[in-house]
């Protein structure tokens, strides 16, 4: 079982031109449909309201095969208002309400059995749930690997320092981080993404990756040395950007799912990963991440769509 944590929302988005269209979205909502559309069995723990947004959230959730072990609450459903630029890049507005009920029985009982656990986002900031989602990692740590991509949202968490601690706590516990570069930037702004990415492998973590749009993204290992692995971005035609590091995050763990690299055993051998093992988790990852790039919203691809394991 692999396991997600973290906010569920409707995008809103605008494009010139263009009726706004809702979409149900969220960074780790979209990593765990995207999980199971690339064929693994997740579970998402995240709220949700009982209106017509978490309606449709909820439908799309099912649709996808994701497992949900809680219902819909009585608060309003979060959402994302995006707004495409002519460049296909989206900018947000959000209206939020975060919050993760589950005591630790309960959040035990959910994470049994979990081999991966994903977390980030939005979820792992916005008190009063990044708390719980903090807990939820030190309760599965010990049998689960454990991946994380922070998503800065500046709108959001607008104090970079509270949001550089909040990110290093987890760090400190993950074994696979994927950040953006304007991830890095914001949070480190003195010192380059590669540094950055160095001292998250001292902190803790055994694969660093970093998504840089049209460059391709790039990771490291400790195996690889500081030079690290890039690839090329997938090539194709940009419809707008909505999902796309999600998209990307979910064919990496998926990738490494294939491959056997789930529960607290596997962080020795991602720690070894070399440069060839890099290369091909990036170059899966960036497929994925193009497909989704290629049409409307956060589409994920599904497994017939990607190169076969």
């Amino acid at each position: 079982m692999l396991t997600v944590i973290g906010e569920a929302l409707v995008d809103v988005v605008s494009k010139r031109g263009q009726e706004p269209r809702a979409h149900a979205g969220g960074s780790p909502m979209n990593v765990a449909v995207g999980l199971a559309r690339l064929g693994h069995e997740v579970q998402f723990l995240g709220r949700y309201g009982e209106d017509e947004y978490g309606t449709q959230v909820e439908a799309h959730l099912r649709d996808n095969g994701v497992l949900l072990p809680f219902e819909a609450d009585a608060r309003p459903t979060s959402v994302a208002e995006a707004v495409i630029g002519d460049d296909g890049a989206a900018t947000y507005d959000f209206q939020l309400d975060w919050s993760l009920d589950l005591t630790d029985e309960q959040l035990r009982d959910l994470l049994r059995g979990t081999s991966l656990l994903h977390v980030g986002s939005i979820g792992a900031m916005l008190e009063p749930g990044a708390s719980r989602v903090l807990h939820a990692v030190e309760l599965a740590r010990p049998s689960a690997l454990v991946s994380y991509d922070p998503n800065c949202r500046p709108s959001i968490i607008p104090d970079s320092s509270d949001a550089r601690a909040r990110a290093e706590q987890l760090v400190a516990l993950a074994d696979v981080v994927k950040a953006s570069d304007e991830d890095l930037l914001w949070l480190y702004p003195h010192r380059s993404v590669e540094e950055s990415a160095g001292a998250w492998l001292k902190a803790g973590a055994k694969l660093v990756v970093v998504t840089r749009g049209p460059l391709g993204p790039w990771a490291r290992t400790r195996a690889t040395g500081p030079r690290g692995v890039e690839v090329p971005a997938a090539r194709t035609t940009v419809v707008d950007t909505v999902g796309a590091g999600d998209s990307f995050m979910a064919a990496l763990l998926a990738r490494l799912t294939d491959h056997g690299y789930t529960g607290a055993p596997a962080r020795e051998r991602i720690d070894n990963l070399d440069e060839e093992q890099v290369g091909e988790l990036l170059r899966y990852a960036a497929a994925a991440a193009g497909v989704t790039v290629s049409r409307a919203g956060a589409d994920l691809p599904r497994r017939h769509e990607l190169p076969a394991p």
